[in-house]
Parts: structure tokens; C-alpha cells; sequence
């Protein structure tokens, strides 16, 4: 368990970056000017996806936004995990009761506010990098 605490807090820094950076995306799924950027937030997630070590991965369309598929065969002879989750936010609004922008993550506290940051960006992203 040390030897895990230690890399993580050895890539803390680049953890954090890499997840503000998929917050900083506005992929509201609910509101269609925001379809770009849900693109843009699927994008994301497959390069990470690629870059985390997935044996495959695809960015499959659909009638309305694109799913994200990956996967990492270890031995095909255990027992498969599926992981679920999902990379679009619901909208910020009302944008008055945010004391700071919804899509510019900031920690407070030692907890992260942005849209998405619990529901379910950084839950997303923590699988990514477990890969």
C-alpha cells in the first residue's frame, strides 16, 4: 500500500492537472450549444483512455452523444469488471449561486468545486488512470 500512496502522491500534481483539465469542459449534455463541446469531452476521455494503457478504445456515435468505450484485457481467463460512468454535466444554472465559475475547478478545503467534479468527471477519471 506504501509503495501506491507514494505514487500517487508523487503524480498529484499531474493528476489534478489532468482532471481540471476534463472540468474545464463544458459537456452539457441537456442544452444542444454545447454539443461541441461534448465532443470535445468525449475526445478527451479516449486519449486518456490510450495514454492510461487500454488495449482498446473507440468513440462510438450515436443518435445523440457519443459513447466512450475502452478496455484493458488482463488474462482473458478471470472474470470481467465493467466500469460505468458518465463524462457530460448537467447545466450550472443558476450561475448566481456559484462563488466561482462552474467550469474553472478550484479547491477549497481540500475538496474540488467545478460542475462535474462528484458527478461524475473525477469518478470517470479516476478509473481512467487505475487502468
Amino acid at each position: 500500500m506504501e509503495k501506491v500512496q507514494n505514487y500517487i502522491a508523487t503524480h498529484k500534481d499531474q493528476f489534478l492537472k489532468e482532471l481540471f483539465d476534463l472540468l474545464r469542459i463544458p459537456s452539457v449534455s441537456a442544452d444542444s450549444k454545447y454539443k461541441d463541446h461534448v465532443q470535445k469531452a468525449a475526445s478527451f476521455i479516449s486519449d486518456n483512455l490510450i495514454t492510461a494503457g487500454a488495449d482498446k478504445v473507440e468513440i462510438c456515435q450515436t443518435k445523440g452523444h457519443p459513447i466512450v468505450y475502452g478496455e484493458k484485457i488482463i488474462d482473458e481467463s478471470l472474470p470481467t469488471v465493467l466500469v460505468y460512468g458518465h463524462y457530460d454535466v448537467q447545466p450550472a444554472d443558476p450561475l448566481d449561486l456559484w462563488h466561482s465559475p462552474p467550469f474553472e475547478p478550484i479547491i477549497k478545503d481540500e475538496k474540488i468545486y467545478a460542475r462535474g467534479s462528484c458527478d461524475d468527471k473525477g469518478q470517470v477519471f479516476m478509473h481512467m488512470e487505475s487502468f
